[in-house]
């Protein structure tokens, strides 16, 4: 069941969206002010994010920003008065995915919601696989000829960019920048150890991780 976090001050709105949405099969968790919607965004996890602009405590914008910056993916829709030209920019440049004025018919909102969550389905279906090793990426799972593997989330995040460049020589330079980000300001013996550890785990899928002395790193299939 699909999760959302509506963030909307007004009492009559919030309880007439959150309505129609339960009935329509959705999870809702309402939130009536910016402070109590940033613990609930900070804290859990949600397939889309409705909200207001105008808000008590903390803006509609500046959790956008916020969220963002913390690296959250939910779909966010921004459900406001504010109609200028300007203001969207602004939204979307923040990182929303989708505007909508009031007043709104709530059966667009409905129809636009179902119109991200297929997305998001058809997102989380995707699946990496590379001789027995499969992962897929909506359940952030990974498997060895059908046997679950435990990996951390550097680990899997590391394999992940491994299984979309295959045969690709991936310097730790690229490595770091792409997983750690640039704001990492260690060296790259991080990489190495990572890359250890996951080999370990690696064993048996017929995959394995070469090392390029002095260059990098390529996932390749086995001989």
């Amino acid at each position: 069941m699909p999760r959302i976090l509506l963030i909307e001050d007004e009492d009559s709105i919030r309880h007439l969206i959150s309505y129609d949405l339960k009935n329509a099969g959705f999870d809702v968790t309402g939130c009536p002010d910016g402070a109590s919607a940033r613990e609930k965004g900070l804290n859990e996890s949600f397939d889309i994010m409705i909200i207001d602009w105008m808000l008590p405590e903390i803006s509609g914008i500046e959790l956008v920003r916020l969220f963002r910056g913390k690296g959250i993916d939910s779909v966010m829709m921004m459900l406001t008065a504010k109609d200028e030209e300007e203001d969207i920019l602004e939204a979307f440049e923040a990182g929303v995915d989708d505007y909508i004025t009031k007043p709104f018919s709530p059966r667009e909102l409905l129809a636009r919601i179902q119109a991200h969550v297929k997305r998001i389905v058809k997102t989380s279906r995707r699946v990496l696989e590379m001789g027995g090793l499969t992962m897929d990426l909506g359940s952030r799972e990974v498997s060895i000829n059908g046997q679950p593997v435990s990996l951390t989330k550097k680990e899997f995040e590391l394999l992940e960019y491994l299984l979309r460049n295959p045969q690709i020589v991936l310097s730790r330079d690229n490595i770091l920048n792409e997983i750690w980000d640039f704001d990492y300001d260690g060296d790259t013996r991080i990489v190495d150890v990572h890359i250890f550890k996951l080999r370990n785990k690696l064993q048996g899928s017929g995959v394995k991780i070469a090392s390029l002395r002095g260059v990098g790193y390529k996932l390749e299939v086995q001989a």
